[in-house]
């Protein structure tokens, strides 16, 4: 089947959410193309979308958690009739069986289309966090692959039919696997500071990582090139990598991941059964997903504030008890989800066009 995957690059999670589903229904035989829509749609208007948006959750988190409140229980259904036009050249351009999207005005946009058309093409929504926030809710949507079970009640609670949500888990490239991790004298210290590489600013938090015995840290600056330029070679324990595609590779080796909670960056931790320990989170979204970790004990939180957070690197990264708790945690949870969800629900909705159960 011919399928197109709709999402957007406000942060990287919708468009590595998408980008797995490409594999994954590539696997299974299918033709899967992942489109940016607002870039296909308003090509003159996205970059400056997109960095606004960066600057609105680096610098003005507190006005996002203030509109996320607000339309915590409000569809949005409108947001995305500025991109009808360029959904509608895209759909004749591509033809699909089966419409899938990891970006909730994505959604919008396809289920408004479907509505006005009308049309049969299925719509599929990949929920990118461990949410049920409205924006993701809409009436035509045939299926929702969402987190987990709590997600899952949630949704329909709030009116959507029981038999077209389920649990997948997010979708994550299969390169994140459990590691086969041999004795070593020394623990694996993964630090991410998510795509735009939001990091500690002072020197005494990495001379401090650095002097944690037994302890070897790797830092993915992301994009912050003066952060990797700064700690590139410097400190003795410490290996700085600039942005990688590679992040498999780095939590292969890990014994703890400290990190902010996006919803791809926890499900890629799962999928490699690799504790995390979650900076704590400022928006709302993020506050979910650490919620969620907790709750199924595959996380601890840490302050941001330096000395604590050190605190809880050291005390969780000595404790090989928690560190094999937490993963034996990764397990059951890997075990309530399904990797191979978005295959079945396309399969199904392709040859019957009607709900994913």
């Amino acid at each position: 089947m011919n399928i197109l995957i709709l999402t957007g690059k406000f942060g990287m999670g919708h468009l590595s959410a998408a980008n797995a589903l490409r594999e994954q229904l590539g696997q299974d035989g299918h033709r899967a193309e992942v489109v940016d829509l607002f870039e296909y749609a308003a090509p003159e208007l996205a970059q400056a979308m997109y960095w606004w948006f960066n600057v609105l959750v680096t610098y003005g988190g507190v006005f996002y958690n203030i509109y996320h409140d607000l339309t915590v229980n409000d569809s949005g259904d409108s947001r995305g009739d500025n991109l009808l036009g360029g959904l509608d050249r895209l759909l004749d351009e591509y033809e699909p069986d089966v419409v899938v999207s990891t970006h909730p005005i994505c959604s919008a946009a396809m289920a408004k289309y479907k509505e006005e058309g009308p049309s049969d093409i299925p719509l599929v929504t990949c929920v990118t966090d461990v949410t049920c926030h409205s924006e993701w809710l809409h009436p035509a949507t045939d299926c929702y692959l969402v987190a987990e079970e709590s997600v899952r009640q949630g949704f329909i609670a709030k009116g959507a039919d029981p038999d077209a949500v389920v649990v997948s888990g997010i979708p994550v490239s299969g390169r994140f696997q459990p590691a086969r991790k041999g004795p070593s004298q020394r623990r694996e210290l993964l630090i991410m500071g998510g795509g735009l590489g939001l990091m500690p600013r002072r020197d005494s938090f990495y001379q401090a990582l650095n002097g944690l015995p037994g302890v070897h840290t790797t830092i993915l600056t992301g994009r912050n090139d003066k952060l990797f330029q700064r700690l590139n070679g410097r400190y003795e324990n410490i290996e700085a990598v600039p942005f990688t595609t590679q992040v498999d590779k780095y939590m292969a080796r890990a014994s703890l991941m400290l990190s902010k909670p996006g919803g791809i960056t926890c499900f890629e931790a799962i999928a490699a059964r690799l504790p995390i320990l979650a900076w704590q989170p400022f928006l709302k979204q993020e506050q979910e997903n650490a919620n969620f970790l907790v709750r199924r004990g595959m996380a601890r939180i840490a302050a941001k504030e330096e000395s604590a957070c050190l605190a809880a690197i050291r005390e969780t990264i000595c404790d090989g008890g928690a560190l094999s708790a937490m993963e034996r945690a990764m397990d059951d949870m890997a075990a309530d989800i399904s990797r191979t969800a978005a295959c079945a629900v396309v399969r199904s909705l392709g040859r019957e066009g009607r709900v994913c159960a």
